[in-house]
């Protein structure tokens, strides 16, 4: 039994090296992990997605193999390692809100303190006898300023546990630099974008989507940061849910995302980015601690094609003109129209 597994892995061996030749794959060990794995066929999801890309003459790029390799061949614990990170993040967006609402509370109860002792004060105009009066009052003063020190006290921890949070964030942000994801959303972050969309741009038919939300900020100012955050998420979602013919949905930066659509015409690129706004417009979003929800949610979307002789930042910049086309002609729209 052993010779015959031995057998077969060297007739898989055999097969992968010279794949990796004719499509001109670079030799580092993920890559050989992932073709010998695809020449194996013993992961047909891993089968159909290289055989979709061939067919399609789409590049194996290096961002697009580190994927394959993250999806299909890399150990449980791997794979885990970014749901793990997502997990962190999650944890603490709650903590920090959380904290915050603490805070709120804890300084509006300092001024109803403040309120009391001003109050207490006139008992002593109040019919009481003074003595009455003044044992009551220096009493109720002195536990109410306690209370009032142990307050200020509080909040400060709470500050100082804010700081260590927006510390734990940035580091954890800065952790995610190098990786070929964005720990919010679970799309494809800009790095990737930037490398895939390099590698795409030496095929013609290209089609690039930037694809902004309408008054982010107000529903940041007006919701809080965690509600805009679980607003990008559910727009992900979307975005990934209607990708098709070869789309893929990336992390652009803060509010916007962009879209790669391969060897595609004008009439599909805009089908995709109005299936994408129509679908963004129907995210509601609720703050199950709350119950506050966030509806009216919509987006402008910006098309470029990709000419010939046009670079990526071209691309790029094509693409953006539209988006404040579609901006200045009152938003939730794509552009171009026709």
């Amino acid at each position: 039994m052993a010779d015959k597994n031995f057998e077969k892995s060297f007739e898989t061996l055999k097969q992968t090296i010279p794949l990796m030749l004719k499509h001109k794959v670079s030799a580092v060990p993920t890559n050989y992990a992932l073709w010998y794995t695809y020449a194996s066929n013993e992961v047909p999801e891993l089968s159909h997605a290289i055989d979709h890309a061939l067919d399609n003459k789409l590049p194996l790029s290096k961002t697009k193999s580190k994927e394959l390799y993250r999806n299909f061949v890399a150990e449980q614990e791997e794979t885990s390692a970014w749901e793990l990170r997502q997990s962190i993040e999650a944890m603490l967006l709650e903590l920090s809100q959380s904290l915050q609402d603490t805070r709120t509370e804890t300084t509006s109860f300092k001024e109803n303190m403040d309120s009391c002792i001003d109050d207490l004060a006139k008992v002593e105009k109040e019919g009481l006898s003074i003595e009455e009066a003044m044992a009551l009052v220096r009493n109720l003063v002195k536990d109410t300023q306690n209370i009032r020190r142990s307050t200020i006290s509080f909040n400060a921890s709470l500050n100082e546990a804010q700081n260590e949070i927006i510390a734990l964030r940035e580091q954890l942000e800065k952790s995610q630099q190098d990786a070929l994801y964005d720990a919010l959303t679970g799309l494809c972050n800009r790095r990737y974008f930037d490398e895939e969309l390099a590698s795409q741009s030496l095929n013609p038919n290209l089609f690039l989507l930037i694809v902004d939300l309408d008054y982010f900020k107000k529903i940041n100012d007006t919701y809080g940061h965690v509600m805009g955050d679980l607003v990008l998420k559910a727009t992900a979602k979307k975005l990934q849910s209607t990708c098709r013919d070869g789309a893929q949905a990336f992390r652009f930066g803060g509010e916007e995302f962009a879209v790669i659509i391969p060897n595609s015409n004008f009439s599909k690129a805009k089908s995709i980015a109005e299936s994408m706004r129509k679908a963004i417009e129907k995210i509601t979003v609720k703050d199950k601690r709350t119950g506050q929800v966030v509806g009216d949610i919509s987006a402008s979307i910006g098309i470029g094609e990709l000419l010939k002789g046009m670079n990526p930042l071209a691309l790029i910049e094509k693409a953006d003109k539209q988006l404040y086309k579609a901006k200045n002609l009152g938003r939730n729209r794509v552009m171009p129209m026709s």
